[in-house]
């Protein structure tokens, strides 16, 4: 195995160098991050290469003043007093990290999970000109059409031209006068106006009344296609009207900001431990990272609540806890308070709420599930957070699976352990409705 063959092997094991993605969300720290960037740790590969041994040692050979088979010492070695430089424990170890921005965050998701959420373009930020592709009857004469403009002449020159000798044939038709003859043009669909065949009969030489009818004259003289006859002669004039001109104008295309608002929801009651609220924080946070990368501007609002809601910071967002009891329809009314400040024909909106499904009685049918229905959003989500499994009263994802059934802006999620978080990031994000 050569160099060569040693360096691949080492470019191989450094493209694993960052921590599993799925692994990081569901087992990792992720304390270490902020809303923008994202801190994945990793395992740090040196690259072998060659150096120069800057030691003062003579030649290449054995070192200066040493007797054969005596060890050379190492500057940094143990020297024989126990001390090295430095003293051993001095400084702690160093924990590398592969930082991320979250678009990067976003786009390695969608490949881990199979995603393809495609954000919707809602506030017009301006109007800006596209290609000329588009046509009106007044302009500039910078920008006559002149291709159409010939277009529709040409067009008018094949439907307005006939046969003329055919025509003064009708001439020839014994007792025919010019109405006689224009009348049995017209029904022939040969578009000939009166004017033209009285021009042709006061010009008329020749023989007069060679035909005894019309029928007669069809029998004995073909009429000549006119595309056969321009073949022949060519187009020597095309007649061009005003109507025909037509000017190009460049297409108005909207440049539409793509916005999102997420309106967070938390439990924060006495049933909401520590481990429930670490679930939850596994849940929303890669979340909030996800649609950051995915949108061109992305807002966070935080609403925690017990029996009353209330909204918070960021940062105070997973670790508090009240010892009230539940009322989740309270925090569904103070998202509708604050939504009213993002309007839904601007804002893409998400209302991502989480909890162990504990909730007053009837709460849930009587007041949640029809505040869900009044606000406008891409999409509502409830994570149920219930470590080793649903407790007797935790009803709440149940009566919201049975009402709302398979909606597609409607996701519900189970989380009882971190190995089940990657799953519910999925069931949310795939559930979104593809309407407005």
């Amino acid at each position: 195995m050569g160099l060569r063959d040693d360096l691949d092997r080492f470019e191989a094991v450094g493209e694993q160098r960052r921590q599993d993605l799925s692994e990081f969300i569901t087992h990792g720290d992720l304390t270490g991050s902020s809303p923008d960037r994202v801190r994945v740790p990793v395992k740090i590969v040196d690259l072998p290469s060659f150096e120069y041994d800057r030691r003062s040692m003579g030649g290449v050979g054995q070192g200066e003043g040493a007797e054969p088979g005596q060890p050379v010492s190492v500057p940094g070695e143990d020297d024989g007093d126990g001390e090295e430089d430095g003293g051993p424990g001095d400084e702690g170890g160093n924990h590398e990290y592969y930082e991320m921005d979250p678009e990067e965050f976003a786009q390695e998701l969608d490949e881990e999970l199979g995603l393809d959420l495609e954000p919707k373009g809602k506030r017009v930020l301006e109007e800006i000109e596209g290609e000329f592709t588009d046509v009106t009857r007044s302009g500039p004469n910078s920008t006559l059409d002149f291709e159409e403009l010939f277009k529709r002449g040409l067009k008018r020159k094949l439907a307005t031209d006939f046969d003329g000798e055919y025509v003064r044939e009708g001439l020839r038709v014994a007792g025919a006068d010019v109405d006689d003859v224009y009348r049995w043009a017209r029904s022939r669909r040969i578009p000939v106006s009166r004017a033209w065949i009285a021009d042709a009969a006061a010009d008329l030489t020749g023989e007069i009344d060679r035909w005894e009818s019309f029928e007669e004259l069809e029998e004995n003289v073909e009429r000549e296609p006119v595309s056969v006859r321009l073949r022949r002669e060519g187009i020597r004039e095309i007649p061009f009207r005003r109507e025909d001109e037509r000017y190009r104008y460049p297409e108005i295309i909207e440049r539409r900001q793509k916005n999102v608002v997420v309106v967070n929801i938390r439990d924060v009651s006495g049933s909401m431990r520590e481990r429930k609220r670490e679930l939850v924080e596994r849940v929303l946070t890669p979340l909030d990272w996800y649609l950051t990368g995915k949108y061109d501007e992305a807002e966070f609002r935080y609403v925690a609540h017990d029996a009353e809601a209330w909204e918070v910071e960021r940062g105070e967002f997973f670790g508090i806890q009240s010892g009230g009891g539940t009322r989740i329809s309270a925090a569904y009314e103070l998202a509708a308070e604050i939504l009213e400040e993002y309007p839904f024909d601007e804002w893409n909106r998400y209302v991502f709420a989480a909890g162990d499904s504990e909730n007053s009685a009837n709460d849930t049918r009587e007041r949640v599930i029809p505040l869900m229905r009044e606000i406008d959003a891409n999409l509502h989500a409830y994570v149920e957070t219930q470590p080793g499994g649903g407790a007797v009263n935790a009803t709440h994802a149940d009566e919201l699976l049975e009402l709302f059934g398979d909606a597609d802006d409607v996701a519900v999620a189970r989380v009882s352990d971190a190995d089940d978080v990657t799953d519910a990031i999925y069931e949310i994000l795939s559930t979104e409705s593809d309407t407005e």
